[in-house]
């Protein structure tokens, strides 16, 4: 079976070889594939998935939300309207966490103006 090695796919994806192994463990990644030696081997679609799961994770979304999309994606097509608002639902998330820490953003910084315009050691 041709495919990427465990390390490979943690080397491509960002996620350590635990975590592949956890994600594989609660069942976000299904089926992945083995080598007669009974090693893991990650296909395109496999990769396909963790990028993903990584922006997903990256932007907060709960493991429990992760491994909802992913049920509903194998059962198919007709479940794409409720991937769809799982989704959105998520995105209207990470944009209130964008514009909270926009606003966060801006108090350092004028607060990092504050110090800037204060006279160093030294002048009088």
């Amino acid at each position: 079976m041709s495919g990427y090695a465990p390390s490979e796919a943690a080397r491509r994806s960002g996620f350590s070889l635990d975590t592949l192994r956890y994600y594989e463990k609660v069942g976000l990644l299904s089926g992945v594939g083995r080598t007669s030696g009974g090693r893991r081997v990650f296909t395109d679609d496999d990769l396909s998935w963790l990028v993903l799961f990584r922006c997903l994770r990256d932007t907060g979304m709960p493991i429990a939300e992760m491994s909802r999309y992913a049920e509903l994606a194998r059962e198919g097509e007709h479940t794409a309207g409720e991937r769809r608002a799982l989704l959105e639902r998520h995105a209207e998330r990470v944009e209130e966490q964008m514009r909270l820490l926009q606003r966060q953003y801006d108090h350092l910084r004028e607060k990092i103006r504050f110090y800037e315009r204060l006279p160093g050691p030294g002048t009088d």
